[in-house]
């Protein structure tokens, strides 16, 4: 499978700068692999497509503010440094991105906020973009996380071209977000309200939790067109016992089992057995699906309209059938629909 077969044209004016006014009411492509009809929905309908017993999968990753703006000593120029993720918190380690990489060297201090409160310095450079930055601060751990979390803000990625706005906090986030270490939102999820989720629960549907911290990987442009010689970035999951029950039950019951999103169905392929059961997992998953892949967990997927050349768009096209998905990418350009984060559902049955 080639890079090149995932590229189309998307207009500016088609990747969603903010969200829908109401988190159900975006609109919901409804794709069947069986009859490879296309239907045209609001989200909240997908209560009509599950029923009693049947299973979503949620990523419970909580986004934190992770991106700071600072100032280099000496000559004051403006640096963008992006969190990825603490090393150590007892020394105030952070593995973080830098930009513009060049102007920074080890030894070099930075200062946040206004006042200069917080200062950092760098002490490894690890790649051509990432660095270690070790931030002096006296106080105690749960007060150094308040004060640089209150110098970030929410990590938009870079294609919502426009300022982070008071609203981004709340809405680029998940109502069920409970574990943090994220830097990239499981976007799938934006689309349940608490409504929707009371009126599924109503429904007897089940909900089941995992954890995996979504990183910047995901945004990575990749370089070879072989698809077999891309290295996707390593990101934390963590599968539990209760989740493991609830999904391997739905299975030997016939039932549906729903993943939403990608990083789900990126975690559930990694904590599968040999007998096409879930197991509970702790550690770290690399894992990329693309063409032709077959699926052991998941019956159904939720997720979102992703940017050309992808690796998003190659785990959707792995699920769906790659002439599939192209189709009904095709069918969503033409009928309007918006694409990134914020944009609309398609719900692949």
């Amino acid at each position: 499978m080639k890079l090149s077969k995932f590229k189309f044209n998307l207009p500016e004016e088609q990747i969603a700068l903010h969200p829908a006014k109401n988190r159900d009411e975006s609109r919901m492509l409804v794709v069947n692999r069986k009859t490879g009809k296309f239907e045209h929905r609001i989200f909240k309908d997908i209560i009509e497509y599950f029923g009693k017993d049947d299973v979503f999968i949620f990523n419970n990753t909580r986004v934190f503010p992770a991106r700071l703006y600072g100032n280099k000593e000496k000559t004051g120029a403006r640096i963008e440094v992006f969190l990825l993720r603490e090393l150590n918190p007892d020394l105030r380690l952070w593995d973080v991105l830098v930009d513009p990489a060049r102007k920074i060297r080890i030894g070099n201090k930075l200062y946040f906020g206004e006042d200069d409160s917080m200062v950092a310095e760098v002490i490894d450079n690890t790649t051509s973009r990432g660095r270690t930055l070790r931030f002096l601060y006296d106080g105690n751990h749960d007060d150094f996380k308040q004060a640089l979390y209150a110098l970030g803000e929410t990590p938009l990625p870079k294609y919502i071209n426009r300022p982070v706005e008071p609203e981004d906090e709340e809405r680029y986030q998940n109502i069920f977000a409970t574990e943090e270490g994220a830097v990239v939102a499981p976007a799938a999820g934006f689309h349940f309200s608490r409504e929707l989720m009371k009126r599924l629960e109503i429904n007897d549907c089940r909900f089941a939790f995992l954890t995996l911290h979504c990183g910047l990987g995901n945004f990575r442009e990749i370089d070879v067109e072989d698809l077999t010689k891309h290295k996707m970035d390593s990101e934390q999951m963590f599968v539990g016992s209760e989740m493991v029950e609830i999904v391997n039950k739905a299975k030997d019951s016939n039932k549906q089992v729903c993943a939403v999103g990608t990083s789900v169905m990126r975690a559930i392929e990694t904590a599968v057995s040999t007998d096409g059961h879930l197991k509970e997992y702790d550690g770290w998953t690399n894992k990329f699906i693309f063409p032709p892949y077959d699926f052991t967990v998941a019956t159904s997927m939720v997720t979102n309209f992703h940017l050309p050349l992808s690796t998003l768009l190659m785990m959707t096209a792995s699920f769906g059938g790659y002439e599939l998905i192209m189709e009904a990418y095709g069918e969503a350009l033409k009928e309007g629909y918006k694409f990134g984060a914020y944009g609309d559902a398609m719900l692949i049955i």
